[in-house]
């Protein structure tokens, strides 16, 4: 028996050793937390927060998401949206940047068919070189869209699921990238104490390429010699998408206070805790935790704080709702603390529902 032990010893550190060799040249992996990730996957925009009301509370979003955010946050969250609803938000990004989302849901008997589109970009960007690096005058753009198909439903009245399609377009000066990318969810919503737990898998798909005109180069093989000039084109290197993994977990705290099952839904006070564990393929493990307070069903504040996060932390914001007989709608505020270099974002979502 002893010898099985140390033959089983022998094996986990040799796994163990094995391992830590592949983490010092492995440029991609997903956990560990290996600082070597940094910067190997593309189209990061697809990881930017969409909804000011999410971002107020710090992105603790995965378990509460229902509305149309949550083609970002936890498709499943769908499922909770009634009728016909359209949502519009903006994004003041860094760096002479925007980032914009629009959506809408149809309601089909038990399930919910959604079409969202997000934009992140900007104009007139010095185009710099290493031989010339204050430029020419030249300038070019960057636009990144992301077109988003989504279908969710219940399966018990509990449980529901949910899942995005995606066709990606990524494009600077001249160059652009296609692909395709997946995410499915589930959220888990109980009576007792309003508790919901979240689990949601994004950007599940191929790696993919760049190509186009500024990719095709001539040029003399060899200087000096009189020789005609060679056409050729440059190959990119592949990248991975942005695959991200999170769980999350809310509470009423409103019913732990007053010591009842659930706060009901026209109450004067509710009150919300969430929080969310994120994984990234490029970054080392984060967490959010963030809180919602509403009163009336007309006036929200929100707080939350990104953990472990190297660019933001602290985010707060508010929002009001409208209620009228024809449509309701709600307009939501938010703005994010980040580093000395990049300063304050802000966000402002509109969303609309019909009757």
């Amino acid at each position: 028996m002893k010898s099985l032990y140390k033959i089983a010893l022998i094996a986990l550190c040799g796994f163990l050793i094995t391992q830590n060799s592949k983490s010092e040249t492995t440029i991609y992996q997903t956990s560990q937390g290996d600082i070597t990730r940094s910067g190997v996957v593309g189209v990061s925009f697809l990881k930017i927060p969409i909804g000011a009301q999410a971002v107020a509370m710090g992105g603790a979003y995965t378990a509460i998401a229902d509305d149309l955010t949550s083609m970002f946050w936890n498709p499943a969250g769908l499922a909770s949206v009634q009728g016909y609803q359209a949502n519009l938000s903006y994004s003041q990004w860094f760096g002479g940047f925007s980032h914009n989302f629009a959506s809408g849901v149809i309601s089909l008997g038990d399930y919910r068919v959604g079409f969202g589109l997000i934009s992140f970009g900007a104009n007139d960007i010095p185009f710099t070189t290493i031989e010339d690096p204050t430029g020419s005058g030249r300038t070019y753009s960057v636009s990144d869209v992301c077109l988003v198909t989504s279908f969710a439903g219940k399966i018990t009245n509990e449980f529901t699921f949910g899942a995005n399609f995606k066709y990606i377009n990524s494009a600077f000066s001249n160059v652009s990238s296609n692909g395709i990318a997946f995410d499915i969810g589930t959220k888990y919503e109980s009576d007792w104490k309003g508790l919901r737990l979240g689990f949601v898998l994004s950007n599940l798909g191929p790696a993919q390429n760049y190509s186009g005109q500024d990719l095709n180069q001539v040029k003399s093989l060899v200087s000096g010699l009189n020789a005609a000039p060679v056409d050729f084109s440059l190959i990119s290197a592949q990248y991975q998408l942005p695959l991200t993994f999170r769980a999350g977990m809310g509470v009423d705290m409103m019913s732990i206070v007053e010591n009842t099952d659930n706060t009901a839904q026209d109450a004067d006070h509710k009150w919300t805790v969430a929080a969310d564990f994120i994984t990234m393929a490029d970054a080392k493990e984060q967490g959010a935790i963030g809180t919602e307070y509403v009163w009336n069903n007309l006036l929200a504040l929100r707080a939350g704080y990104h953990l472990g996060h190297d660019t933001f932390g602290f985010s707060g914001g508010v929002g009001l709702n409208y209620t009228s007989g024809m449509f309701d709608g709600q307009i939501d505020y938010a703005i994010s603390t980040a580093n000395a270099q990049i300063g304050l974002i802000n966000r402002i979502s509109i969303g609309i529902a019909l009757k």
